[in-house]
């Protein structure tokens, strides 16, 4: 009897454990020593900031606004949107995005005076470069025009000054910078891939050979800001190194090895790549670094647009490929879960943490670049 009694009790007292277990705690997890996996679909995110950043930032004659409902954005962020509306269009073929390409470079052109042409040469070296992709993904010859506009224009700027280069600015005879001669190169074989005129295929490779010997340390492949002539003494801006800069001769070299099959060009571009990934003047464990709002917050977008194709071509081994891929999707998935402000979909210039002040538009525009380049690299089941 008294067994049976012991065994009625331990009964009871385990419904009233498990009940209490149910009413406080939840239900019991069996796999509690692991995460679940999360499936990333970056199309879609890049839907939303895309989607986002049109209706917050757009004007009414279809140039963005630097600030949600305030005044145009700048020459440069705005042929990086341009740049931004060819990956949505070639990504998803949506029509929409048509319309608003076309109303963005006649805008840029109203907003500049009437003119394409600006004493800045990077700002007409970014919209020559997403001017010829808006010509790759449409065929509408306007883009070209423009385009080829822009190149016959920056190369005013050129000398014998440092014994070749492009100048920053029409007005800065002496100061020749890495952002207007990567970009030069890129435009020149972006142009030539288009025309298969060798002229711009010769003016890459001519550059190429100048910025390698005056602004790329030949260590590291990490890219020297300027040289400028000081008193008299050519001095090169060594300690400043921007992320923009690697991602440009990143593309410089790619393309260059794809159009010649010399590779030379491939070796410089994955030696940029790999330092750009390890040293802390490009990113910190495993990020690219934050280098503030304004000019800065656009930095990140541009190289890792370059760095991305390099992650594409196939002739990169399968060590470097993975060890691209896995620090890209490594910034894709951080910038996701920490750096994402919802839902208005805006981020700052750290993609370890949410925006803490406005967001203006070259930061958004950085963001919005990462994730269209992981929905591109997932569509080629490259990313997960």
């Amino acid at each position: 009897m008294k067994n049976i009694i012991s065994v009625v009790v331990l009964f009871l007292m385990g419904i009233s454990l498990v009940s209490c277990i149910d009413k406080d705690l939840g239900p019991l997890r069996k796999d509690f020593q692991q995460e679940e996996e999360v499936q990333y679909d970056w199309g879609a995110t890049a839907d939303s900031m895309q989607n986002s950043t049109y209706s917050l930032y757009v004007a009414a004659d279809g140039s963005f606004n630097f600030n949600p409902g305030g005044s145009f954005g700048g020459y440069w962020p705005n042929a990086h949107a341009l740049h931004v509306y060819v990956d949505a269009y070639t990504r998803t073929g949506n029509g929409a995005y048509l319309d608003r390409m076309k109303k963005l470079l006649r805008a840029i052109k109203s907003n500049n005076g009437g003119t394409y042409s600006n004493v800045f040469n990077d700002d007409m070296l970014w919209l020559g470069n997403s001017c010829v992709r808006a010509y790759e993904a449409t065929e509408d010859e306007e883009y070209l025009e423009v385009a080829e506009f822009l190149w016959h224009d920056v190369l005013e700027s050129y000398s014998e000054v440092f014994g070749g280069g492009i100048t920053w600015k029409k007005d800065t005879p002496n100061l020749k910078n890495a952002v207007s001669n990567g970009p030069t190169i890129v435009l020149a074989t972006r142009l030539y891939n288009v025309t298969e005129n060798d002229y711009y295929l010769q003016w890459a490779k001519d550059l190429y050979t100048w910025q390698k010997a005056n602004l790329v340390d030949p260590v590291t492949g990490l890219v020297w800001d300027n040289i400028e002539l000081i008193e008299g003494v050519p001095t090169v801006k060594k300690n400043w190194i921007f992320t923009y800069n690697a991602g440009t001769w990143i593309g410089s070299g790619l393309r260059l090895y794809q159009i010649t099959g010399e590779n030379g060009y491939l070796l410089d571009a994955v030696q940029t790549a790999k330092s750009s990934m390890t040293r802390s003047e490009i990113s910190t464990e495993g990020i690219l670094k934050d280098e503030g709002q304004g000019d800065g917050g656009l930095f990140k977008g541009v190289f890792v647009r370059y760095f991305t194709e390099l992650i594409q071509e196939p002739a990169i081994n399968e060590a470097d490929k993975k060890s691209m891929v896995d620090f890209l999707n490594f910034n894709a998935t951080t910038f996701y879960k920490n750096g994402l402000n919802r839902p208005d979909m805006l981020c700052g210039p750290n993609w370890r943490q949410l925006p803490t002040d406005g967001t203006d538009l070259t930061t958004q525009l950085s963001g919005l670049m990462l994730m269209e380049a992981a929905a591109l690299l997932q569509e080629e089941e490259i990313f997960d």
